[in-house]
């Protein structure tokens, strides 16, 4: 097995010459001296460049839209501009609800006209409502609960430690 290893190494450096020759004249046109490990390293080589090439060119040109998955720098900024564009058109809408309530409020009546301003309703609108930041009673009752486990928990771990020192 050993023999064979060896015959293979040596066969890999046995210097080999390529020729090309002219098949009517016989004329010697080109000729190289090569070994197989010439040959293996030089098609290993076109090989990673030729795939760093492609992927290159893949990845810093337009083709890149071709492959599912990526999306055209186009579509994005169409898609970001009709999200900023819907999101006007969303407050604009609940401006003129707004509006409209107000109107229909003084209609009916419900409110006096004195008191009906188009700027007021506009800015109820722009502004949220008042919010109710204060804990519920099950909240509270929640982080008790907690808060107790929390001190349990840690006076049984100084317990086991104070066990495991002595």
């Amino acid at each position: 097995m050993t023999k064979k290893k060896f015959d293979f190494r040596k066969k890999l450096f046995i210097k080999n010459r390529l020729v090309i020759l002219n098949e009517n004249t016989f004329e010697e046109i080109f000729s190289f001296r090569l070994t197989l490990m010439n040959v293996f390293v030089t098609f290993t080589l076109g090989g990673i460049f030729l795939i760093l090439v492609t992927t290159f060119i893949i990845a810093f040109t337009p083709l890149r839209e071709f492959i599912p998955g990526y999306s055209s720098t186009e579509l994005k900024r169409n898609a970001t501009k009709l999200a900023i564009k819907s999101d006007s058109l969303e407050t604009a809408l609940k401006k003129n609800e707004a509006y409209l309530q107000g109107v229909q409020k003084v209609l009916r009546g419900e409110l006096d006209y004195a008191k009906f301003n188009k700027d007021s309703i506009l800015a109820e609108v722009d502004e949220p409502g008042e919010l109710n930041m204060k804990a519920s009673e099950e909240e509270i009752k929640l982080r008790e609960d907690v808060a107790k486990i929390e001190k349990e928990s840690s006076e049984n771990k100084t317990k086991k430690k104070k066990s495991d020192k002595k």
